[in-house]
């Protein structure tokens, strides 16, 4: 199923671009946010990684420790075709010496103790630094990458300097749908009564409520409210999970939504949300996540953008920049490029 060309806030993609020619071209570090404790009985394993999945390594982990791969604790997957650094945490009942660990593109740059395990979630941000490499048609092609109008590097830093001021929407990247958006017919799948092994469920589940989410925020994309907050919202304070209601919009509230304190959100599907809340089509989903007694929750509808700095390096773009956990590069790289 191919996924919808969910609408951009700051225009069509500038550039035509190709990510991830290579891993080096799309790195990932993990902040955690919070000093270790620096005993307890899990070893925290501060991992860099290049072409290998967060999940597989795992299980590396769990087998050199001699523990069963649930009792290692990371806090979000990271990009396989990517160099990554991140935290594990894992038993160290079996006194595992970590100097023997060896996975070829693995390499441990870190080691620490932790009273608890690392839980999904757990990590503050993310830092990105990723390499934008032009395509066949070459790095500046116009707005339609098919066009064969070129543009200027000020255009693109002018595009750059609004999402540094005003964020991006904050769509579910298309990895949460699967290869050709095929999670979604999971999710239809499930929703229609079929038994799924677990893993696969979670997946049904989550892919269902980020397509609902991205439905809703494309339309305050299009109507432009989608970094406004207005009466009867309910706010997210940034970089937290933290929510509360507008019920009015004074001075206050518009200067803190205006400095990126605090963003609109809308809601992600469970048991209690309203079906006339529900995209048409999709009303079998509720149904479905209210039987699950899936909880309801909030997500913003704004992204904010972190340190964004760019660089032109020959024929390709540099961008670095940080975003909280839970949020999609590619839904920033999307208002700047056109990624195939």
């Amino acid at each position: 199923m191919s996924l919808p060309d969910w609408p951009r806030a700051h225009g069509a993609p500038l550039i035509a671009a190709i990510i991830r020619s290579k891993p080096e071209d799309f790195d990932v570090t993990e902040e955690l946010g919070f000093e270790l404790s620096g005993d307890g009985e899990h070893d925290f394993v501060y991992v860099e990684k290049t072409g290998t999945n967060t999940q597989w390594l795992s299980r590396q982990l769990a087998g050199f420790a001699g523990v069963a791969p649930k009792e290692v604790g990371y806090s979000g997957l990271k990009d396989r075709h990517a160099v990554t650094r991140q935290w594990f945490s894992v038993p160290r009942w079996n006194q595992p010496d970590w100097a023997a660990f060896d996975v070829d593109g693995v390499r441990i740059l870190d080691l620490g103790r932790n009273a608890r395990k690392l839980r999904r979630g757990a990590h503050r941000k993310n830092r990105f630094k990723i390499v934008l490499r032009p395509d066949e048609k070459g790095l500046e092609k116009g707005s339609d990458p098919s066009s064969a109008a070129s543009i200027s590097e000020d255009a693109v830093v002018a595009r750059l300097q609004a999402i540094r001021e005003a964020g991006v929407p904050n769509y579910f990247g298309p990895q949460r749908f699967g290869r050709g958006g095929g999670n979604i017919e999971l999710a239809n799948s499930w929703a229609a009564g079929k038994r799924l092994p677990r893993h696969k469920r979670s997946i049904a589940i989550s892919s269902a409520r980020s397509y609902l989410f991205n439905q809703l925020l494309a339309a305050r994309v299009n109507d432009k409210s989608w970094g406004d907050l207005v009466a009867g919202d309910v706010a997210n304070l940034d970089g937290s999970g933290s929510v509360f209601a507008v019920e009015q919009v004074d001075e206050d509230i518009k200067a803190r939504c205006k400095s990126m304190d605090i963003h609109p959100t809308a809601i992600m599907w469970g048991d209690g949300s309203s079906e006339s809340e529900i995209p048409t089509g999709r009303e079998n989903w509720l149904d479905a996540l209210r039987s699950a007694r899936v909880a309801p929750a909030r997500r913003s509808t704004r992204l904010k953008v972190d340190g964004l700095s760019w660089q032109f390096e020959r024929d390709s773009l540099v961008l670095e920049f940080s975003l909280c956990r839970g949020a999609f590069a590619t839904s920033v790289l999307r208002e700047i490029a056109s990624t195939g």
